[in-house]
């Protein structure tokens, strides 16, 4: 697996993030994990999750706050986001191995008692982690997220009106020659996102190279029954369904895809 690193340069005028990166090796091939990890070690930890195609960045606002209220918070990049380390090909991902690979970067962290925040693809990893190490988890909270088991959608306007605007989502983010992630956080922000901000969420990605993470994950979603990670997921379905610590969820209505009206 060729990956490629993004240059630090291009994070030095990320605004309102004046936090210092680690790293953890997280793969045979040398793939690493960037992550935050502030506040009191003997704290209780805030795991916060990321989507697609945002990075740690996404959580500048929340991570001042946990941090007053005595919280430990620890912050990954996905792997192909952030600062993390970056596989040149659309193949090199599959939501098996994003799961893995934070499961081995909750290895080498040691992490325990977590309290999970996760959205978009933060969720589909994490929730799948919560299903597979029940006991390492605390509490969870999940922003406009699922486990999706590869059902189909159910056949009503609502449910198909949802698949037609993950499917044009999917077909965009794979074959369109110019991808800008800023466009697309933009696009699903309720705030108008500043200049600077725009340019943060564009550091990662210098070029097309090094974009395969953020084309890749939407076709990632299983979406039928046939799809390879249904099994791993209703495994954690089973698991979640008898979960009795505090889990609560949180959709906005304004999300064309897992928003209600």
């Amino acid at each position: 697996m060729e990956l490629l690193e993004t240059p630090e340069a291009r994070f030095a005028d990320v605004p309102d993030f004046p936090w210092t990166p680690r790293y953890v090796t997280v793969d045979p091939s040398g793939a690493r994990v960037a992550y935050l990890d502030e506040g009191p070690r003997d704290a209780p930890v805030v795991l916060l999750m990321h989507g697609e195609p945002t990075w740690s960045f996404l959580y500048r606002k929340m991570i001042p706050g946990l941090l007053d209220a005595g919280l430990r918070v620890v912050a990954p990049d996905l792997i192909g986001f952030g600062r993390s380390s970056k596989p040149t090909k659309v193949s090199d991902h599959s939501y098996a191995r994003h799961v893995a690979w934070i499961g081995r970067f909750l290895d080498e962290t040691r992490l325990s008692d977590v309290t999970l925040f996760a959205q978009d693809w933060g969720s589909l990893i994490g929730l799948r982690l919560v299903g597979e190490r029940p006991d390492l988890f605390a509490r969870v909270a999940i922003g406009n997220g699922f486990l999706p088991k590869g059902d189909p959608p159910p056949r009503t306007k609502e449910g198909l009106r949802s698949l037609a605007a993950f499917l044009t989502w999917r077909t965009v983010a794979l074959y369109t020659p110019v991808f800008v992630c800023s466009r697309v956080v933009a696009f699903g922000s309720a705030t108008k996102l500043s200049d600077a901000e725009r340019r943060a969420y564009d550091a990662p990605f210098p070029d097309r190279r090094y974009l395969a993470g953020p084309r890749a994950m939407p076709s990632l979603v299983p979406i039928t029954p046939r799809d390879p990670a249904r099994a791993a997921n209703l495994a954690a379905w089973r698991t979640l369904e008898t979960f009795d610590k505090p889990f609560v969820t949180l959709f906005s209505t304004g999300d064309p895809i897992t928003g209600r009206p």
